[in-house]
């Protein structure tokens, strides 16, 4: 597919994907979907993924007629850098991740940065977000808040880390999200209560968009009364520390 602008280039489509396990007309906005069924060039973090996406998104009878290249954590540089080929000659790709937004959280943010490096257009679109959909179904601090991405996954470390940022955010009032493999969610709800203060406050939102979606946010004290287990599903962990007064 061709691209209007000036470069001689393609552009670069964020394609967002659902999170949970629903169809895409549920989750994706239309002209998404419409704007999918003109590409044929796609980088993605699992093709096998992406192929199932895709086809279930209206693409079945084309699946074998695009063309997929893989950005994930095993990719090296050189083969991202090579990536700029594919936008030679107008031709405009798409960037898919395993779940939600691209970029985010995400190996893509490599290809983005480098398509702006070189003056690719990049265009985002709208899809589900994990991260502000805990938010804003969370009741914790949504004006000032800050992502921390996946905490340390040695044990004595995220407990040091969950203590660093439970004291930043009870001195800023800023509510602090993080996220974690699906087999650990039961390890990381295990210290948070070990570590956080009592009257800390705690989101757990899991399978978001899902049939089988949790979403609860309780103090620390009410949490451990709960016990609760989240189990291996993607999660979204948000913390709000009670503010102290100097």
């Amino acid at each position: 597919m061709t691209g209007n602008n000036t470069t001689g280039k393609g552009r670069l489509y964020l394609i967002p994907s659902p999170i949970g396990d629903n169809d895409p007309g549920e989750v994706i906005p239309r002209p998404v979907l419409e704007k999918l069924a003109e590409l044929d060039t796609f980088v993605v973090e699992e093709t096998r993924t992406a192929r199932r996406y895709l086809s279930k998104a209206g693409l079945k009878g084309r699946i074998d007629g695009l063309r997929f290249h893989e950005l994930n954590e095993h990719t090296k540089q050189e083969e991202v850098e090579g990536y700029l080929e594919l936008f030679e000659g107008g031709n405009d790709v798409g960037l898919i991740s395993e779940a939600g937004l691209p970029a985010v959280a995400d190996p893509g943010a490599q290809l983005v940065a480098l398509a702006h490096s070189h003056g690719i257009e990049v265009v985002p679109f709208t899809g589900p977000s994990s991260l502000m959909l805990a938010l804003m179904s969370s009741g914790l601090n949504g004006q000032s808040f800050a992502f921390c991405g996946y905490l340390p996954a040695r044990p004595d470390e995220r407990k040091a880390k969950l203590k660093s940022i439970e004291r930043l955010s009870s001195s800023t009032g800023q509510t602090q999200i993080f996220i974690e493999t699906p087999y650990r969610n039961d390890a990381m709800l295990k210290d948070i209560l070990a570590c956080c203060h009592d009257d800390t406050r705690v989101c757990v939102a899991a399978g978001i968009t899902g049939p089988d979606a949790f979403i609860r946010t309780m103090t620390v004290r009410q949490w451990k009364d709960a016990g609760h287990v989240i189990g291996k599903r993607p999660c979204v962990f948000l913390l709000l520390g009670q503010q102290t007064h100097r």
